[in-house]
C-alpha cells in the first residue's frame, strides 16, 4: 500500500478512529469513562499495547506464520501476543501506580479481549501494511481511542450533576453521546481514506 505512514497515523486518530468509526473497544470505553483520570490511564495503556502488539504481530505474521504456511493460526497467535503485553502493562501499572491499578479494576486485564486491539492487528493483515505503516496505525488507533474516551469522560463529568430524565441516565446518555461524537468523526471521513 502506498499511503505514507504519517497519513495513516492521523487517519487512525481522526477519519478512521477505531472506536468511533468501527465501534471496536466499546465495553471498557463505556465502563471506565466515568472518571477522567482512569480514562487517561486506560487510554495510555491501550496506546502502549496497540503500538507494541501491532509491531510484534506484524513481525510474527510476515516472518513466521506466512513462511511456515501457518496463517490459519493468526487469531490464536495474535491473542497470545496481546495477552502477554497486557500482562506486562498490568504489572508495570500495579508497580508504579497502584491507585490507577485499583481504579481500572477488572478492565485492565480485559484489554486482552478488547476487540479494538485484535481488530487493529487484523486490519494490518487485511490492508497489507508495511512495518512502519503498521506501527503508525497501531499508535494512531491507540491515540484515537484515548481521545474518544477522554471526550466521553469530560462530557459525562459535565452532565453528571444535571437533570436527565430517568430513562436517559447512565448508559443511555453515554451511548447517545458516543453516537453524536461518532457523527462528528465521520464528518472527517472524506479527508483521507485508508481502508
Amino acid at each position: 500500500m502506498d499511503i505514507n505512514f504519517y497519513i495513516i497515523f492521523f487517519a487512525a486518530i481522526f477519519t478512521s478512529n477505531i472506536l468511533l468509526t468501527n465501534f471496536l473497544g466499546m465495553c471498557s470505553y463505556l465502563s471506565i469513562s466515568k472518571d477522567i483520570e482512569s480514562s487517561f490511564g486506560l487510554g495510555m495503556a491501550v496506546i502502549f499495547v496497540l503500538t507494541v502488539t501491532s509491531a510484534l504481530n506484524y513481525i510474527i505474521f510476515h516472518f513466521i506464520l506466512v513462511p511456515l504456511d501457518l496463517v490459519y493460526l493468526q487469531y490464536i497467535i495474535f491473542i497470545i501476543v496481546i495477552a502477554a503485553f497486557v500482562q506486562l502493562t498490568e504489572m508495570v501499572i500495579e508497580r508504579y501506580s497502584p491507585l490507577l491499578y485499583y481504579s481500572l479494576g477488572i478492565f485492565l486485564p480485559l484489554i486482552t479481549v478488547n476487540c479494538a486491539i485484535l481488530g487493529v492487528s487484523l486490519f494490518l493483515v487485511i490492508r497489507d501494511y508495511s512495518f512502519i505503516q503498521s506501527v503508525s496505525y497501531g499508535a494512531g488507533s491507540g491515540i484515537g481511542w484515548l481521545f474518544a474516551i477522554l471526550m466521553l469522560a469530560g462530557i459525562r463529568k459535565r452532565i453528571k450533576d444535571n437533570y436527565l430524565p430517568h430513562g436517559m441516565s447512565g448508559a443511555a446518555i453515554s451511548l447517545i453521546t458516543t453516537g453524536i461524537m461518532a457523527l462528528a468523526f465521520i464528518g472527517f471521513s472524506g479527508v483521507v481514506i485508508i481502508q
